[in-house]
């Protein structure tokens, strides 16, 4: 069977960078012990590693004095650890965008159970994909938004989502802005100066665009102003007889044994990142994601999922064809081709209502990621041709 293409980057990159592998297993080998739980020179370099990668981090987005990174295992767990954080007694009114996963719709449905709020939906064109900017400005006027959480980039359609504009549209009612850049981070620019600005909150995830391994995600506070409730308690490693978590540090959201390995695969990650660049990262996916899209708009009933806009796309391309299920059609891939996308709902609810019904069965993902090639891409569209 030929060499197995992978085009599920969306989910997780994959392979990795060299320099991740190299490094984990150096680390792994020789230096992986508990950080911030003693005073011996191993247990200081840990501590130092973390302390390195949370400074790679905010050079990554271009961060201010007083910006700080929360690690987590996942960026699912670092949006609970937010949004469950927050006063929800203060707030009324939530708007998300119809692309947000259920990292985020699942958290907010759970809070509902015991909180009184709306869930406001942003309102885009379904076709275009284009933000209904005075929409908005209407929905914000009559029920004036408290809490604003919205991803970066569609881990579904690729859409790179206006940030900056629902932002500013919102500034009069100064909400809690929330931005999932979990896709984003590592290959669309977020810069913390500019386009995200009035950002309270930033996710990321080590495993996607970042290049590193499972076990790392978190968040990047930018407002000191917002106090969150603790979520997860446990040891830190120091002030050992006081019951209560250590406030007004990155500790306070960080309980037990920091996952070292995986830090020091996101480590080595960034500095891949800083050494590569992102405007090569993404320009590579770029040209791959325009030869996808040239190809498959080119067969006979098939139905894709895409901006108007593609300067507001990147690296993700979903579509359906007709006469073929999903599911169907991933089988096919996977079991004639040896090609590996995703199928199904891409844990994204809101997206096949939004697409007016089209893709209200889910639909095939194809998400591009640095280490693929052109033959990849032929590889795939040669083979949807031959359905």
């Amino acid at each position: 069977m030929d060499r197995q293409i992978y085009l599920d980057n969306a989910a997780t990159t994959f392979p990795k960078p060299e320099a991740v592998y190299n490094f984990i297993d150096e680390f792994l080998r020789e230096k992986c012990v508990n950080a911030g739980r003693g005073s011996y020179k191993l247990a200081q370099d840990a501590t130092k590693l973390i302390d390195e990668t949370r400074k790679l981090i905010l050079e990554l987005v271009n961060s201010r004095k007083n910006d700080k990174v929360i690690f987590s295992p996942s960026a699912t767990i670092a949006i609970n650890q937010i949004l469950r954080g927050l006063e929800w007694s203060e707030i009324k009114n939530v708007y998300v965008s119809p692309f947000e996963h259920n990292a985020i719709m699942r958290t907010l449905h759970s809070l509902r159970k015991n909180n009184e709020f709306k869930i406001n939906i942003i309102p885009f064109d379904n076709i275009s994909f284009e933000l209904n900017e005075e929409e908005l400005r209407i929905m914000y006027s009559k029920n004036e938004p408290d809490l604003i959480i919205m991803s970066h980039v569609s881990n579904v359609t690729g859409y790179i989502l206006p940030i900056k504009k629902c932002h500013e549209l919102a500034k009069q009612y100064k909400p809690i802005n929330i931005v999932d850049c979990a896709q984003s981070l590592g290959l669309v620019e977020v810069d913390i100066q500019n386009e995200f600005s009035e950002c309270d909150f930033i996710i990321f995830a080590g495993h996607k665009s970042l290049y590193a391994s499972f076990g790392v995600g978190g968040f990047i506070s930018l407002n000191n102003d917002i106090k969150l409730n603790e979520v997860i308690t446990g040891g830190t490693g120091s002030d050992s007889t006081n019951l209560e978590m250590p406030f007004n540090n990155e500790m306070f959201f960080e309980a037990g044994s920091y996952n070292m390995y995986a830090i020091a695969g996101l480590n080595a990650a960034l500095k891949w990142h800083k050494n590569i660049g992102c405007e090569s990262i993404y320009s590579h996916e770029k040209i791959l994601t325009k030869k996808l899209i040239q190809g498959l708009q080119e067969i006979d009933g098939i139905e894709i999922y895409i901006p108007e806009n593609l300067e507001n796309h990147i690296g993700v391309v979903s579509f359906n064809l007709n006469g073929y299920s999903p599911q169907d059609i991933g089988r096919i891939l996977s079991d004639e081709h040896n090609i590996a996308v995703r199928t199904g709902h891409h844990c994204a609810p809101l997206v096949g209502e939004f697409l007016d019904g089209y893709a209200i069965n889910g639909t095939v993902r194809v998400s591009i990621g640095y280490f693929n090639i052109e033959d990849d891409i032929n590889s795939v569209i040669k083979a949807i041709e031959g359905m």
